[in-house]
């Protein structure tokens, strides 16, 4: 009796942002399609990396770097490279194999745009993948404002696009009912949370340099990992840090507002504070639980209070470190609900640190121990690509038509 294989299926993954899991950087795709069984996948990202304005050339098989202009600001030359990686992530579909599911990624809003229109000339299906609230967290920046020409322009373009998905996944389950609010058919809505492999993050000294050598340290470390923009809410640390001096925090990552926050630390003689630049994903899994406490720390805005899924807190989890978050609804509740850490709200991040930074060591290990267990049981990679990898196949399941295709069991965050 003889078996046949299930062809393999193609997906075609629009991310201008996106990196392999040798640099430093959003690596949520390279490492959510490399789970998935009986699919090929293809990344199509940007050349230009936009914190260090640097080019990558480094050749990986799932990854095609198409050159964009570079920018630093928020004015028009963002958008020009928005649109310069469109025009030819777009040539780039229209030479690969056809796929058999195209799927956008967020932000940039114009990606999917491109992604829409390559999956119709090449008659596949679309999947729209909402990372950021965009126009609506735009608004929150003070880049855009509300009710203005242009914010009811990209507002209309944004309700268009979920028009026109086959399937809408969120990274926060909290954004299913904006998504509803704005028209959308929930049975459309998927939820494919960001989150971390613990096996990942066991400590390599053997193979990178531990954090400890890199930093003079006193009393606990604190640190932090991730993007230093405006919504990052790193001038909160900072305060932190003014009111723990016994203490040491180290910041790692770059962004738009490093440059002020380094001119802030040395202003004000904060000799327990600690820059350091982005360091590579597979190099930061094997540094981080050398660390005592992880920081996962927002800006005080409403968009977070819809919902958020920020990796750095999954990062501090799964290396095994207690956390302090001052992001409510959802990250607050994870801390809660894995009894890892502390959570406070968005103003009260010093009075946080106070306290955990008081607990003795067996304490701090205890928790960062359920935290590394929460994460492998509920939002780990391989979980997450486990739904990622239902709502796939079923979309180009046959015998089923379009309004059913894709349809994961339901599930709640923490399950």
């Amino acid at each position: 009796m003889s078996t046949t294989t299930p062809p393999t299926r193609r997906v075609l993954v629009f991310n201008q942002y996106a990196k392999p899991l040798s640099e430093p950087g959003g690596t949520r795709h390279a490492e959510l399609f490399a789970r998935l069984t009986g699919w090929e996948h293809v990344i199509v990202a940007a050349d230009l990396d936009h914190f260090s304005r640097q080019r990558r050339h480094q050749p990986d098989p799932h990854f095609v770097r198409v050159r964009v202009p570079g920018y630093s600001g928020n004015d028009h030359r963002r958008v020009l490279s928005w649109i310069g990686y469109d025009h030819r992530a777009l040539r780039v579909a229209l030479r690969q194999p056809r796929p058999d599911v195209v799927y956008a990624s967020s932000p940039q809003i114009l990606a999917p745009v491109a992604g829409w229109l390559a999956a119709r000339l090449r008659r596949a299906r679309f999947v729209l993948e909402i990372r950021d609230l965009w126009p609506d967290s735009m608004v929150a920046a003070g880049y855009l404002r509300a009710g203005s020409p242009l914010h009811r322009a990209l507002k209309a373009l944004e309700r268009w696009l979920y028009r026109r998905a086959d399937r809408i996944v969120v990274v926060a389950e909290g954004w299913r009912s904006y998504l509803v609010a704005q028209g959308v058919d929930e049975a459309r809505i998927e939820w494919v949370s960001n989150g971390a492999e613990p096996a990942d993050f066991a400590l390599r000294p053997d193979r990178y340099r531990p954090l400890r050598s890199r930093v003079p340290v006193t009393g606990r470390l604190v640190v932090y990992a991730g993007a230093h923009g405006p919504f990052n809410g790193l001038d909160l640390l900072l305060d932190a840090a003014a009111e723990l001096p016994e203490h040491t925090f180290v910041l790692i990552g770059d962004g738009l507002e490093k440059a002020r926050l380094v001119d802030r630390a040395r202003i004000e003689r904060l000799r327990n504070v600690h820059f350091l630049d982005t360091i590579p994903k597979q190099e930061l899994a094997g540094i981080l639980g050398d660390a005592d406490v992880g920081v996962h720390v927002l800006a005080d805005a409403e968009i977070f209070r819809l919902g958020a899924s920020p990796n750095k807190l999954y990062d501090y989890l799964a290396a095994g470190l207690p956390v302090v978050t001052n992001c409510p609804d959802e990250p607050h509740d994870i801390v809660l609900a894995a009894d890892a850490g502390v959570a406070v709200g968005p103003d009260e991040l010093a009075a946080g640190l106070r306290k955990l930074l008081g607990e003795d060591t067996a304490t701090l290990r205890a928790m960062g121990e359920r935290g590394r267990r929460y994460i492998e049981e509920h939002r780990s990679r391989t979980v997450m690509a486990v739904r990622l990898q239902q709502l796939l196949d079923a979309l180009v399941a046959p015998g089923t038509d379009r309004t059913d295709r894709g349809r994961v069991p339901a599930a709640t965050p923490g399950s």
